[in-house]
Formats: C-alpha cells, sequence, structure tokens
C-alpha cells in the first residue's frame, strides 16, 4: 500500500466514529440515489467502498453481495448494519486500487461517493472492469468536477483533482450506457458495462 493510499486508509479509520452524523445529512440531499443506483445490480455483485454499508438495503433480492473497504473500522460499521438488516453479505478488507479477485469474477461493481476519494480513480477503475465479466456492469454514483470559480481553481490545484465520473470510465474501457447530474447537480450517477 503506497504512503497516499495509506494515509486515506487512516482518515477514514479517524472519521468512522462520526461518519453516520453527516451521512444524514447526505441522504437527505441525495434522497433515492442509493436505490436507484442499486436497483440494476444482478448476480455476483462486488461493492468497492462499501464504507458503513449504506447500501446494502437497496440490493435486490438474489444478488450476492461482497463489499471490500480500505477501512477496517468503516467495515465493522458496515457489518453491524449487515446484521440489523438481516443482509448476508461478505465484507473484507480491501483496496479498490489493487482488488484481490479474479479477472471476470462479478457480473456488477458498484461504487457510491468514494471514487473521489481514492488516490488513484484511474487505477481503480482498471481494476473495476478487470474483475467484470465481459458485458457485467458498473453502477457508479460521485461527485463531479467543480466547474464554477473559485472551486475550480482549488480543485485544479490538487495532486489528483476531481473528474467527471463517466469520463474517467470511459477511460478506463467501460461504454457508458447512461449518466444523469442527481443532487442537486453535485452527483453524477452512471451506468456502464464492460465490452465483450
Amino acid at each position: 500500500m503506497d504512503e497516499r493510499t495509506e494515509r486515506v486508509r487512516g482518515d477514514w479509520n479517524r472519521m468512522s466514529g462520526r461518519y453516520e452524523q453527516g451521512a444524514r445529512l447526505q441522504e437527505a440531499v441525495l434522497g433515492g440515489v442509493r436505490a436507484r443506483l442499486c436497483a440494476p445490480a444482478a448476480g455476483r455483485v462486488l461493492e468497492v467502498a462499501v464504507g458503513t454499508g449504506r447500501n446494502l438495503a437497496h440490493y435486490p433480492a438474489g444478488a450476492e453481495v461482497i463489499g471490500v473497504d480500505l477501512s477496517p473500522a468503516m467495515l465493522e460499521h458496515a457489518r453491524a448494519r449487515a446484521s440489523a438488516l438481516g443482509v448476508d453479505a461478505v465484507l473484507r478488507e480491501g483496496d479498490a486500487q489493487e482488488l484481490s479477485f479474479a479477472d471476470g469474477e462479478f457480473d456488477t461493481v458498484v461504487c457510491a461517493l468514494a471514487l473521489c476519494t481514492i488516490p488513484d480513480q484511474r487505477r481503480a477503475l482498471d481494476e473495476m472492469h478487470r474483475v467484470l465479466r465481459p458485458g457485467g456492469r458498473l453502477l457508479l454514483v460521485d461527485h463531479v468536477d467543480y466547474t464554477r470559480w473559485p472551486f475550480r481553481l482549488r480543485e485544479a490545484r490538487k495532486e489528483h483533482p476531481r473528474r467527471l465520473p463517466r469520463a474517467v470510465a470511459a477511460e478506463a474501457g467501460f461504454t457508458v450506457d447512461s449518466h444523469d447530474r442527481v443532487a442537486l447537480g453535485f452527483v453524477e450517477l452512471v451506468a456502464a458495462h464492460r465490452g465483450p
């Protein structure tokens, strides 16, 4: 694990205890976005950066969900949520930039509001592409790049600035099937698939 990734892991471990407080406000802004994101998930599903498991309640019956997260502390919350919901999901530690799964192992990959915090977005999407079977679906929701001054200027100065989720997915070889701005335009919902 490189230094940047280790730093992000430490940040999420520290924030895990108070994450749920901010997440309630986030849910008020997002509305039904999580349900909309997870509804098309089918078969063997990998959720990358599962966090505290806020998507677990939204997967359709029959989906076999495996969730990975960089932070052991966030995973503790996800396990408690899965237990409270009666959801049978496998939750384990893992790095989105280096997934420990075989090529083509999943039918669907889901990533919600996490791509923007992963140090190397492109590497993470390359990994998501690799573990999907040909024709498999990527379901992604994330914050968009800033387009207004002074936020655009501040973002451009970062080592790894935010980018449009659909643009990074397309660069990683996905075919974008649909995209939609939600949550007052600050978030983009993307459905894509891996080609044959």
